[in-house]
């Protein structure tokens, strides 16, 4: 008799993670896309959070209500070693690093991209947190008004209002900075 309890523990054990999935994957998937996250970031998070999962063996006395909670505190902590990890140790896509080393470029031009780059940089820098993270959340993470709106707990029409009036800002700051190079 021992035998067969065992075995039929070890089953539901295994199956646990996969009901667990099922059942909150789709929930915790939505929680990390809205928070900026790309499919291939979201999905090896998910991972991690299942993963945490399946070392907690008291989980499947919880309630759904529980689970669904404890799932999303654990996916709120990895996130936010996510972001910290990304701030701490920024990547750059290889793709970009070809562009900038073309050979059919000369040494001035590499010069004159890396200050517009800085300069570029530096006017970011100078705006406002919200300016800063809207831009972010839209040419950095490829997120809609929509989903950025939800993230910042604004108006889609508000996203768009402050990135319109972001984008206007910094054209006027280059247009001033050409004018006064020219004289």
């Amino acid at each position: 008799m021992q035998l067969e309890t065992n075995g039929v523990e070890q089953l539901d054990r295994d199956h646990r993670p996969t009901e667990l999935y099922e059942t909150h994957g789709r929930a915790i998937s939505s929680y990390l896309r809205v928070h900026g996250l790309s499919l291939e970031d979201t999905e090896d998070l998910l991972v991690e959070i299942f993963l945490a999962a399946m070392e907690r063996d008291d989980l499947s006395t919880f309630s759904p209500g529980e689970q669904l909670a404890w799932l999303r505190r654990v996916a709120r902590n990895k996130l936010a070693n996510t972001y910290r990890h990304t701030q701490r140790h920024p990547q750059v896509p290889l793709d970009s690093l070809e562009e900038s080393y073309v050979e059919t470029e000369g040494p001035e031009q590499l010069v004159l991209r890396q200050e517009e780059h800085s300069q570029l940089r530096t006017h970011l820098q100078r705006l406002p947190a919200l300016q800063q993270r809207v831009l972010q959340l839209r040419y950095g993470n490829g997120l809609s008004h929509a989903e950025i709106a939800i993230l910042l707990n604004k108006r889609e029409g508000a996203v768009r209002q402050i990135l319109s009036r972001t984008i206007h800002f910094l054209r006027r700051i280059y247009q001033q900075t050409e004018g006064e190079s020219t004289c």
